[in-house]
């Protein structure tokens, strides 16, 4: 199964996974140096992260070109073990200390906008649809919602950064955007070989093709790992702005909409230096 990568279709597989990589060099970057790293371990920390990522890419591109993902009669299927990587690796990025510097320095509003990749991916999914390369469950015409997630990110990221929108917006849009790409994977492994629930007319194959592989291996990844780290994201956001005459230590507290950790902080001590 090949296709010209000069069709936008097909090119969206290879340009957006390649932008998410990028994103997520700059977000190890930004956020060691945010921290306070120094020069050389924000090197190293940038240097590890891209040297997996390319890792991963790799593995995953040539998994798909030798056929080892298509053999659905082995048992497991050599697709499952893709499968529980995207799992590992997206809870490992979101769980470790690269997930925990990322949740906490990059703001908020920006951690949500990178969510909006999920639109034109629908899209594109769509046209892969309507050409017959992938089953029509999986497009926002047949059982696939996550179209949804993507226009709204832009919104709440919007409504987020302007300080129109906070916590629970967050949250309740983090949740509804985890159900829903939830939902639209576990259709996809209903629809593959091995499981056929479908029917014969329905099978998800597309995927075990470069470039298509790339669409669990790195975007689904991305997302899930996105939704994960958001959710660490929240449970460091203030719940509440205190007034300055308030007791306790968050009393001086102010965090603008597109709340920054680092900033908050600063403006905590700068009150509590006044107050002495």
């Amino acid at each position: 199964m090949t296709y010209p990568y000069s069709s936008p279709a097909v090119a969206v597989f290879v340009v957006l996974p390649t932008v998410l990589a990028a994103l997520f060099l700059w977000a190890v970057i930004f956020s060691w140096r945010r921290s306070g790293a120094d020069d050389a371990a924000t090197s190293r920390a940038a240097l590890l992260a891209g040297l997996v990522t390319f890792a991963w890419m790799a593995v995953t591109w040539t998994a798909a070109s030798s056929g080892i993902l298509r053999e659905w009669d082995r048992r497991p299927p050599p697709f499952a073990f893709l499968v529980l990587g995207i799992i590992g690796l997206s809870a490992l990025m979101a769980f470790s200390g690269v997930g925990r510097r990322i949740a906490r320095f990059v703001p908020l509003w920006a951690l949500v906008a990178v969510q909006a990749f999920r639109l034109p991916l629908e899209l594109a999914m769509h046209a892969m649809s309507e050409r017959g390369i992938m089953p029509g469950v999986m497009s926002y015409s047949g059982r696939n919602f996550d179209i949804v997630t993507g226009a709204s990110a832009i919104i709440v990221a919007l409504l987020t950064r302007g300080g129109l929108a906070g916590r629970r917006l967050v949250i309740v849009w983090n949740v509804v955007g985890l159900l829903l790409l939830a939902n639209v994977v576990i259709v996809a492994i209903l629809a593959t070989p091995a499981i056929r629930y479908f029917g014969d007319r329905q099978l998800n194959v597309w995927v075990t093709y470069p470039p298509f592989v790339w669409l669990p291996a790195v975007l689904v990844l991305a997302a899930l790992a996105g939704h994960m780290v958001i959710f660490r994201a929240l449970s460091a956001f203030p719940r509440s702005r205190p007034s300055a005459g308030g007791a306790g230590p968050e009393a001086g507290r102010t965090c603008p909409g597109d709340w920054d950790p680092d900033r908050c902080t600063t403006r905590r001590s700068a009150a509590s230096r006044r107050r002495r």
